[in-house]
């Protein structure tokens, strides 16, 4: 088990195994009744749509993680697929214009992974296994991150079916996974194993999973959710769920008492999953400085390449994420607190990392292209 992702598959790890055959990729879906007349008068266009702006780039990432069939392959993870990387793979794929590739990658996504009674994807499938998928549990930042790809996709596109299946999995999100009734109103990081009722110390959440660009663009297509109230969320615990000197979030942490605080039976540390909040922060365009300040403080005052896994409880370096891909989270972090121009490397992403920081440097790219063009210096 690779490292970069063992928070998720610890989490996940700990819930029940369910095997599952692998269905046929499933027709092109009709848009529904209800996604017609959700649909606005005027042709809308996805902000998200050829943002990448880096061909090349885009290029060699399709190379190396994404098959013929539309499979995104996690190289750092036993060549496993997630939810996760096929949501990023979709996002990609539109932010570099290519359909084809988006279609692949949705489709094999929906034959292998849309397993489940409702609308959510079982969260991974292991390549040496059959069936692939033995534990159906969703992870809620995979749901969000196809579904809000498809919402891009179907402005891109003026793609009907890609807004009607948006619109069946945002619904599914908000219904099956918000706590609407839980005063912090938390999302859930999946369906089973995270709640009050599976775990003493629950709900358990993952800051993480607040995917803050996403969910105005859910809104379009699930209006009667309300994304305005996730995004609140999020923010609410990301400003009180900071721990120790360092002020960082741990990746799981408990909700049941009214000051959160490290869940138990996981690392208290600030780590793989966590290095996305700033992401997500910047891309949304939320720049509040008492919400960036630790993560600009703990990466501003590295002495060395790559990015600190921090023990939250003594504030002490464990473990260096050393792959190039990592540095773009940091410098796109201080191009949105303090307008700091990107390095060149910045716009070169490295061509032998693994597929998590390399995803995450594109992704990177992407929102300076949305957001902060004048970092560039160009």
């Amino acid at each position: 088990m690779s490292r970069t992702r063992f928070c998720l598959s610890l989490a996940l790890g700990l819930l029940g195994a369910q095997a599952v055959a692998e269905p046929a990729a499933p027709p092109r879906d009709a848009a529904p009744a209800e996604a017609r007349r959700d649909e606005p008068a005027a042709e809308s266009v996805s902000p998200l749509f050829n943002a990448l702006g880096n061909t090349s780039a885009w290029l060699a990432y399709k190379a190396r993680f994404v098959t013929d069939q539309g499979r995104v392959v996690d190289t750092g993870n036993g060549q496993i697929s997630h939810s996760e990387g096929q949501g990023y793979g979709m996002l990609l794929a539109v932010a570099a214009g290519d359909r084809d590739a988006f279609q692949r990658i949705w489709n094999w996504t929906r034959a292998n992974l849309m397993v489940r009674d409702d609308s959510l994807l079982a969260w991974r499938w292991e390549p040496d296994k059959r069936p692939g998928v033995a534990d159906t549990n969703n992870a809620t930042d995979g749901d969000i991150l196809v579904a809000w790809a498809l919402v891009e996709a179907a402005d891109a596109w003026s793609d009907m079916g890609y807004r009607a299946a948006a619109r069946r999995m945002a619904v599914d999100i908000g219904r099956r996974t918000i706590l609407f009734g839980v005063a912090s109103q938390p999302l859930l990081p999946g369906m089973s194993g995270f709640s009050a009722e599976d775990r003493a110390d629950g709900p358990v959440a993952n800051l993480s999973y607040w995917i803050f660009p996403a969910f105005p663009r859910l809104a379009t297509v699930a209006g009667e959710i309300d994304w305005a109230a996730v995004t609140r969320s999020g923010l609410d615990l990301l400003a009180k769920a900071q721990f120790g000197p360092s002020k960082l979030p741990t990746e799981w942490i408990s909700l049941r008492d009214p000051a959160p605080k490290p869940a138990a039976g996981f690392p208290a540390v600030f780590s793989y999953n966590s290095i996305r909040i700033p992401l997500y922060l910047a891309w949304a365009g939320i720049t509040d400085h008492r919400l960036h300040a630790p993560f600009s403080q703990t990466w501003g005052a590295r002495e060395r390449m790559g990015l600190p896994i921090v023990d939250t409880a003594g504030g002490h370096t464990v473990e260096w994420m050393q792959e190039p891909g990592y540095e773009a989270l940091s410098a796109l972090e201080a191009c949105a607190v303090s307008g700091e121009a990107l390095p060149a490397s910045f716009t070169a992403p490295a061509k032998s990392e693994n597929y998590y920081p390399a995803t995450l440097h594109l992704l990177a790219l992407v929102a300076v292209q949305t957001r902060f063009k004048t970092c560039l210096g160009r």
